[in-house]
């Protein structure tokens, strides 16, 4: 058996289709009725002789941002790939690469959230001029291009920084995976930045790149 014979009985096939269950179990999360769906015995077993998520998450590495939590999903449905401040690399681009091509998955996710950390220390290290040491130079040192930007047009938020990283880091995804950009052109694949708000636990759409809604309709709140 292959790494694509195993399908999740809610798999969907489109990105649009996976977006929308994202955003359904995302919206279960904020009003605390999840389903926990694909975490009992049977569905670990089957899961064991293959794979077939249906999302990529690329996120960040936050202690308060698990994927599969937000999202209400289960073994097997989500393929994730997490760095402080979802930050791109060549490890990173090889696996959203391996699931997109390998396991065919029809969606990439960046996932931001508020209050970030490496936003914040990016952004104090650029105040201060001074970085930080050791490996987390790295951090500010990505980071510095969205700070630039974001001062060049008036943006002096944090968390409009954010999203500008959101989205930078989606289309930074396209430009430098071309494989993964010739699906979404084709409508294989789609990627979408979604900003995660630590407080109340909604996420809201950013950007959007190939045959994805680019509204606020895709975006979950807690409903009463």
């Amino acid at each position: 058996m292959t790494t694509t014979d195993v399908v999740s009985p809610s798999r969907p096939s489109t990105p649009a289709g996976a977006l929308v269950e994202l955003l359904e179990g995302n919206r279960r999360f904020v009003v605390g009725r999840p389903e926990h769906p694909n975490q009992d015995s049977a569905h670990r077993a089957r899961s064991a002789a293959g794979q077939r998520p249906f999302a990529v998450i690329l996120g960040c590495s936050d202690s308060r941002v698990a994927a599969e939590i937000v999202f209400d999903r289960g073994l097997g449905d989500l393929f994730v790939v997490r760095t402080a401040g979802h930050l791109l690399g060549a490890e990173v681009l090889a696996s959203v690469e391996f699931a997109v091509l390998d396991l065919d998955v029809p969606l990439v996710v960046v996932l931001g959230h508020d209050h970030c950390g490496a936003v914040k220390a990016a952004v104090a290290a650029h105040d201060s001029g001074h970085s930080p040491s050791g490996h987390r130079r790295l951090v500010v040192e990505r980071l510095s291009p969205e700070i630039l930007r974001a001062q060049a047009d008036g943006i002096c938020d944090r968390e409009a920084i954010t999203r500008l990283h959101i989205a930078s880091t989606a289309q930074r995804l396209l430009d430098e995976a071309p494989a993964l950009r010739r699906r979404v052109e084709v409508g294989r694949c789609a990627v979408a930045g979604l900003g995660y708000t630590l407080a109340e636990g909604y996420v809201r759409q950013v950007v959007a790149h190939g045959n994805l809604p680019r509204s606020s309709a895709a975006t979950t709140r807690a409903r009463s």
